[in-house]
């Protein structure tokens, strides 16, 4: 290890944080959302606003991915630990319509989420996945404010993304070797001087049902949950304590670091844990 080597450690000094990002705001997510509230997991719903589905609209039992109701949606994304996020208002093809439009479908779901819920809302996923994420469409996210912004692509491992707006997932849940990551992630031993660790699940709810699979995340809940070696955040947590370690100022001969941001943060240095309240300035073992 090189010797001014530091590696982030998320709150509470722990080594591992799971996420979990779901879309288009369904019905099955109310069902969802139960599961993880029992588990202590958190996670981020993407949420096209255009698509809400009208309040006097019957749904039949024979038909998945019914879209919820306005009321519906801030009722069940306002929990505490899910996350509303932008999934463009229409969810349209971003890649094929022009700039100025991309802006008009980004600005339009965050304007009228952040009036739902009454909250700065900066993350999205992109419809239709990976095939949206143009430079153009980047170039468009970035004039738009949006911070985060999922793809599809799921790597199968657990590493803390770098480009934010063409974020990857460790994997979908429909992942044949979903229990296989789960229980490498579980079983992984991170040293304490080794890079920390992020499991990121995404899927559609709905799913759950067309598939008759709802006992995947069920398991996939009950396994991961409920652990003291792991941090659960929704993706915009996980994105501004990130952002916040990376704030994190030196002196040329990293004997002292100052913490200019809100968050109590952590990091590992020279062998030892740190943690750096908020306006701190901390001394480093320079042994």
């Amino acid at each position: 290890m090189p010797v001014n080597s530091i590696f982030m450690r998320f709150p509470k000094g722990l080594a591992k944080c799971l996420t979990l990002s779901y879309d288009d705001g369904v019905m099955e997510d109310i069902r969802l959302v139960e599961i993880m509230k029992k588990h202590g997991l958190r996670g981020t719903f993407n949420l096209n606003t255009g698509f809400y589905r009208a309040e006097d609209k019957p749904i039949t039992d024979d038909n998945s991915g019914w879209r919820l109701t306005k009321a519906q949606a801030t009722e069940l994304f306002s929990q505490d630990g899910i996350e509303p996020a932008i999934h463009a208002y229409m969810h349209s093809h971003l890649q094929t319509i022009p700039q100025a439009q991309v802006a008009y479908e980004i600005l339009k779901d965050r304007e009228i989420l952040e009036d739902q819920f009454g909250k700065i809302v900066r993350g999205m996923a992109y419809p239709f996945g990976t095939v949206a994420c143009t430079d153009e469409v980047v170039e468009a996210l970035k004039v738009c404010g949006v911070t985060y912004a999922r793809t599809t692509v799921s790597t199968e491992k657990f590493d803390v993304p770098t480009d934010w707006l063409r974020m990857p997932a460790t994997c979908h849940h429909n992942n044949p070797r979903l229990f296989e990551l789960a229980e490498e992630f579980l079983e992984k031993q991170i040293s304490i001087g080794g890079s920390p660790k992020l499991f990121y699940l995404w899927g559609h709810s709905y799913e759950f049902k067309d598939n008759d699979n709802w006992d995947v995340i069920e398991r996939f809940a009950e396994k991961m949950g409920g652990r003291e070696d792991i941090w659960y955040a929704t993706n915009d947590e996980l994105y501004n304590y990130v952002q916040a370690f990376r704030s994190l100022i030196f002196t040329a001969d990293m004997t002292l670091v100052q913490n200019p941001t809100l968050y109590t943060l952590f990091f590992t240095f020279r062998r030892e844990l740190y943690s750096i309240a908020p306006g701190e300035t901390l001394k480093l073992l320079t042994n």
